[in-house]
């Protein structure tokens, strides 16, 4: 007979991926609630994306919906790809959606008051964009050598975020940023390769 676990419980039935993390001497439960807070700041972004692309509109705002699109679906398949990770070490997202956006490790982004003029909104974006830099940069650096997995995640949505902020430098400042069409909307050319199911 198989002995049964309460999915939302650490009590169980030993979990070799988490102790071997845990003899490299990463702290899971900490791990875990970053992953948490960076998963929701991916999620909610998501959300607001989708009211920040509405409101870009008038004859330059069309042209730079295809960009916000495609970082707000690679926003939300970061959000997918992260969470499947948080189970898989034990963790659980929050059971309450209030929840997810206080705990987010990003601030709202927000639809600015002078969003008639689509740089406001790019400079939102921008800055969520930034946010999300850091914070997988932080995941990377705590799991780096000790945690191979979850660093191969972060360091592919890393890589997206990147590239994101570099769109909207170069929409915002005229910088080069090397951006090409995607294949399709919300390609997530790196984080899709990892994605399960």
């Amino acid at each position: 007979m198989s002995e049964e676990v309460n999915p939302g419980s650490r009590n169980g039935p030993e979990v070799v991926g988490v102790e071997v993390l845990k003899k490299s001497g990463l702290n899971v439960d900490t791990l875990i609630d970053k992953l948490v807070r960076a998963t929701a700041a991916e999620f909610t972004t998501y959300y607001y994306y989708t009211i920040l692309r509405m409101h870009l509109t008038g004859l330059e705002g069309e042209g730079l919906k295809e960009i916000a699109e495609d970082a707000r679906l690679e926003d939300r398949l970061h959000f997918e790809l992260m969470s499947q990770r948080v189970y898989e070490l034990g963790g659980n997202l929050p059971k309450d959606m209030r929840e997810v956006a206080n705990i987010s490790a990003c601030s709202d982004p927000y639809l600015p008051e002078g969003w008639k003029d689509p740089r406001s909104i790019l400079k939102v974006l921008l800055e969520a964009e930034q946010c999300a830099i850091r914070t997988w940069n932080e995941v990377c650096d705590m799991t780096y050598g000790k945690d191979p997995r979850t660093y191969d995640l972060a360091q592919r949505i890393l890589q997206e975020e990147i590239e994101h902020e570099a769109w909207f430098l170069e929409l915002l400042y005229n910088r080069p940023s090397g951006h090409f069409r995607r294949s399709y909307p919300g390609e997530g050319p790196l984080s899709r390769k990892t994605r399960t199911g």
